[in-house]
């Protein structure tokens, strides 16, 4: 329970630093603003996929049963750091090959990355290790710190581009007191810059990275193309209608996302080693979510008139004749997303990767389909059929394999 409790805490810090971020922009940024700000945290997304949905998972998994500070344990932190600092590496240089940033631009960006990689990493760290009230703090430092330097650089009247530089690096300073903590747990007892790096760590966490590849190419990589078309096709004032309810839906995936990623996926990776209590355990949360979720979308679609305005601007009312089939998906999504979660925990990655294909696949040819045919309205009509057709692929997988058992 107190468990529980505190990670709603840090859920809640994240879901309202984002919710008051997405109202600053959306009501002090020129038009077309709030879909800026999502491609900028898109392209951020680009480059710490690879470290946060990869290699800290993976982390987690293997350092919650050592204790901290011994051999073993820094063994994995050792190469968690080598995969992230490669994984960084190798985005900044595609980043540079492409020009999408000046080179003044690029420097800082590729600093802020790093710093908040880092602090990921001492998290996800401080997460396994069960210091579950260092991580809320952390989580809280982190969506006070970027709320107030987008409000700062936004009253002072900077050009957007610098107002998310600023975004970005108040997020990474929160890597110091991420050091603190780290060091108070004793996680970073007995480190050396010299030491050797384990092949065999390397291998194993390279599983979830290249699960981590597959969410990067079919899922982020997809969703900035995408932005990029609408932004092409329809200007960025009517793209921001889709934006809107994109960011609406982002918000409460984040407080799922968080709450699973804090509760449920690490039971399921303590099960992975006893399938039938794991199928037993993924059946019972998802009979207690399907309905829980399907009440909380619904109320927000009751809402919809006076919830767009409230937290974007009422120039934004208009997104809500796409938020049916929003809300739709994304229902599908979050219950598709604990079979994934499965995948995960269990280290299938070819499974994985097959998964997040198909489904982007899927993705691609109902957008080439509906956009054409309904505009703005055919991009939430194909993440509603992309999701359901997921969902009951999973649940007839699910479904068969314990038939077989």
């Amino acid at each position: 329970m107190r468990g529980s409790l505190g990670t709603g805490v840090a859920v809640l810090a994240r879901a309202a630093g984002s919710l008051v971020v997405n109202k600053l922009v959306a009501t002090l940024a020129p038009a077309g603003g709030l879909t800026l700000l999502a491609q900028f945290q898109n392209l951020m997304a680009l480059l710490t996929t690879l470290p946060y949905d990869g290699v800290q998972v993976g982390l987690v998994k293997y350092l919650a049963p050592l204790r901290p500070g011994s051999p073993r344990y820094r063994t994995w932190l050792g190469a968690a750091t080598a995969l992230n600092a490669a994984a960084l590496l190798l985005g900044g240089v595609v980043l540079a090959l492409r020009r999408q940033l000046d080179w003044g631009s690029l420097l800082i960006f590729m600093v802020g990355i790093g710093l908040i990689t880092g602090q990921a990493m001492l998290g996800s760290s401080l997460l396994a290790a069960g210091r579950l009230r260092a991580y809320i703090g952390l989580t809280v430092a982190l969506a006070a710190l970027s709320t107030a330097a987008t409000a700062a650089a936004l009253w002072a009247k900077w050009p957007l581009p610098r107002v998310l530089l600023a975004y970005l690096l108040a997020q990474g300073l929160t890597l110091l007191p991420a050091l603190v903590l780290a060091a108070r747990a004793g996680l970073l007892q007995g480190l050396q810059l010299r030491a050797p790096i384990s092949r065999v760590a390397l291998r194993r966490l390279g599983q979830f990275l290249l699960m981590a590849v597959s969410t990067l190419l079919f899922g982020k990589a997809v969703d900035y193309v995408l932005r990029d078309y609408l932004l092409a096709t329809f200007g960025p004032a009517r793209t921001d209608l889709w934006q809107a309810v994109a960011k609406l839906s982002d918000n409460y995936t984040m407080v799922f996302s968080a709450v699973m990623g804090s509760v449920f996926y690490p039971r399921l990776a303590a099960l992975a080693g006893q399938p039938r209590a794991a199928r037993e355990y993924l059946r019972g949360v998802l009979l207690l979510l399907a309905p829980v979720l399907a009440a909380g979308l619904g109320l927000i679609y009751a809402c919809r008139a006076w919830l767009l305005p409230l937290l974007f601007a009422p120039r934004l009312l208009g997104a809500q004749a796409l938020l049916g089939p929003q809300l739709l998906g994304d229902w599908a999504k979050l219950l598709s997303w604990l079979f994934i979660f499965q995948l995960t925990a269990r280290a299938r990655t070819g499974a994985y990767i097959a998964v997040q294909a198909a489904s982007a696949v899927v993705f691609a040819g109902l957008l080439g389909w509906l956009l054409p045919r309904y505009g703005l309205q055919g991009a939430v009509l194909a993440h509603a059929a992309r999701y359901g057709l997921l969902l009951a692929c999973c649940g007839w997988m699910h479904y068969w394999a314990n038939s077989r058992k």
